[in-house]
């Protein structure tokens, strides 16, 4: 494997984590059983590369050529479960690949279609999961999500043109994480019309 490889599978892995994670506490909340927790993690870990890779035609999708991102997922999610499982008080208080695919398959001339998918495949697990679990998706109503996604896209896509893919996958995941933090601390949300004002 080169650096840029490793880099990429090392990126890819934390991620699948996080998302299984966040889809994993979704479960816990609206309690699930231990299978639905680990589905939940799952669709929330890889339902975005899914999405992707059929919008690009790549049938089967990556995850099942490639099962380890959804193995971890589910180990990931179980470690979650237990979690709770075990210090049940945490749950009082508790609410709550890339667009590199689309270089591969020949489409770097495409910014909206690479910022498309850079943005599907960040957000796509997440929608999949709050509809799973019959909630409001959190892309439409909470702290800037989906658009720091579209942010960082536009970043990765822009960047690789002029760096390497690595350096560019890196600081638009640092622009990322930068904005859904300070959206979360400062609890930022776009506008939105109320039906009691």
């Amino acid at each position: 494997m080169d650096y840029q490889s490793i880099v990429t599978f090392v990126m890819e892995m934390a991620g699948s984590v996080a998302f299984a994670a966040s889809g994993a506490m979704v479960g816990v909340e609206r309690n699930m059983d231990i299978f639905g927790v680990s589905v939940l993690g799952v669709a929330t870990a890889v339902g975005g590369g899914m999405i992707r890779d059929i919008v690009l035609g790549i049938i089967p999708p990556a995850v099942f050529t490639n099962p380890v991102y959804a193995l971890v997922s589910v180990l990931a999610s179980c470690i979650v479960f237990f979690i709770f499982y075990f210090k049940r008080e945490l749950l009082q208080g508790h609410r709550r690949e890339t667009y590199d695919t689309g270089i591969r398959q020949g489409y770097m001339d495409n910014a909206f279609l690479l910022v498309f998918l850079g943005t599907i495949t960040g957000v796509g697990g997440g929608l999949l999961r709050d509809m799973m679990a019959s909630v409001p998706p959190c892309i439409f109503v909470k702290h800037i999500y989906a658009c720091a996604s579209i942010v960082g896209a536009v970043v990765c896509v822009y960047m690789n043109r002029f760096v390497g893919n690595v350096q560019a996958m890196v600081v638009s995941s640092i622009v990322v994480v930068l904005i859904r933090y300070l959206a979360a601390h400062y609890r930022w949300n776009l506008p939105r019309l109320s039906p009691h004002e």
